[in-house]
């Protein structure tokens, strides 16, 4: 699995956000909804190639823990992106005004 391939999942959400800011204005929520989807898309993907490994209809057995370790690795980055907002949140909270 090439480091490059984890990294474009994040650059392709950001530029795609970029891309669709340029031509309407783009919130953070929905740059956070599309993140959120990809590493969805991801899981559900990571599942149906395990469901398909079980039946026996794959051809391919490597792409199986491929697809889990993608799954794996978007999901514990988003848990580290999420684990820092809610650090710079309780941060900015306890900031005298």
């Amino acid at each position: 699995m090439k480091v490059e391939n984890i990294n474009n999942l994040f650059t392709k959400s950001n530029s795609n956000a970029i891309e669709k800011n340029a031509t309407e204005a783009t919130t953070f929520s929905d740059f956070l909804k599309n993140a959120l989807d990809e590493v969805n898309e991801l899981q559900i993907n990571s599942e149906n190639y395990t469901k398909l490994l079980a039946l026996g209809e794959i051809d391919n057995i490597h792409d199986v823990p491929i697809a889990a370790e993608k799954a794996k690795v978007a999901f514990q980055m988003t848990l580290a992106i999420r684990n820092k907002v809610v650090d710079a949140y309780k941060e900015i909270m306890r900031m005298q005004v």
